[in-house]
């Protein structure tokens, strides 16, 4: 069993994460600070992944068709740091 600190370790360099057997999604609280397009890629992805384990061909079909523009919100979302932080001295 994956503990809370692993998963918060494990979600910094990581978006989202999908437990099949539990049918639960993890999303890492960076995504909050995302534009709300590349939110809803990665709640996308995590949701195919309940119908599809592996990114094979039926998983891409799954996110062809219910997002069609997922490929376009993935580059912009992968553009993106994953965390921020002001530094104030």
């Amino acid at each position: 069993m994956q503990s809370r600190r692993d998963l918060t370790r494990h979600l910094k360099i990581k978006w989202g994460s999908c437990n099949i057997e539990k049918k639960r999604i993890w999303l890492n609280l960076e995504l909050a600070k995302k534009p709300i397009n590349c939110l809803e890629y990665i709640i996308v992805h995590e949701m195919v992944h309940l119908l599809e384990r592996h990114h094979n061909d039926k998983f891409l079909f799954y996110m062809e068709a219910y997002l069609p523009n997922w490929k376009q919100l993935r580059a912009e979302l992968n553009k993106l740091p994953v965390s921020h932080a002001e530094w104030g001295y």
